[in-house]
């Protein structure tokens, strides 16, 4: 029974039991931290928040992918070298703008809400994507490119059977990553008004409630760790697939 020694699986079935717990660990709190009044964050509840982060996380990873794999294609390619500079340009940018100035110039324009803070967290996890993409891409030998123009294949046959394959693993872990830091980032939401895991973690800085920081911050922690261990997991997959082939 493989599945029984499977770490992922514990690491799921914990984040699971830490979400139907939590609310019921008062007591726990209260001794941990006696001088105060409400030791566990109430006011929503951690699957909904859990929920929502996931939400948040998974659309603006989506789409970063979608942009950063879709770029990185785009300036490996004959009619597209020439802006590869100042595509990479623009993704560092975004990497380095910080996603809480972002939330403070996109909010007056945009209103509070998801929006925003969807917008912060697509421009910090482009560069992660786009640079696993062109890396990988790169990777690929030229001598296996020359076989499969001399089998015939067209630049998207090349791209589509050759190119990505063999490019994935490189940019798994580029999405990895990315993913990875937006699952930490996407906690800066909740101060534009979205409701995520990094809720409690607001509210317990601004009423100095180290109970509500503890708990928020354990869940983002450990959603992350398993969302790694997932990645990782694909990796495998995905490289003991292509020795097979």
């Amino acid at each position: 029974m493989k599945w029984v020694r499977d770490p992922l699986l514990w690491l799921v079935a914990l984040l699971a039991a830490l979400l139907w717990l939590m609310p019921h660990s008062g007591p726990l709190f209260a001794a941990l931290f006696p001088e105060l009044p409400r030791p566990v964050y109430q006011q929503e509840s951690f699957i909904s928040l859990m929920l929502a982060h996931c939400w948040l996380v998974g659309v603006s990873s989506f789409i970063a992918v979608v942009l950063g794999v879709g770029a990185g294609i785009a300036v490996t390619r004959p009619a597209g070298r020439e802006f590869r500079p100042l595509v990479e340009t623009i993704a560092a940018i975004g990497q380095t703008f910080p996603p809480v100035a972002v939330l403070a110039i996109a909010v007056p324009v945009i209103g509070f809400g998801q929006q925003p803070a969807v917008i912060a967290l697509i421009l910090y996890g482009v560069l992660p994507v786009l640079q696993a993409t062109l890396a990988g891409l790169a990777a690929v030998p030229e001598a296996v490119l020359s076989v499969s123009q001399g089998m015939g294949m067209s630049r998207t046959q090349r791209l589509l059977r050759v190119e990505l394959p063999l490019a994935a693993p490189v940019i798994i872990a580029g999405i990895r990553t990315s993913v990875i830091v937006n699952i930490g980032t996407a906690t800066i939401a909740s101060t534009v008004g979205v409701s995520t895991l990094g809720t409690p973690i607001i509210i317990g800085l601004s009423g100095f409630n180290t109970a509500y920081i503890l708990q928020g911050a354990l869940l983002v922690a450990l959603a992350a760790i398993v969302v790694d261990r997932a990645f990782e997991r694909l990796a495998l997959f995905i490289s003991r697939h292509r020795h097979e082939r």
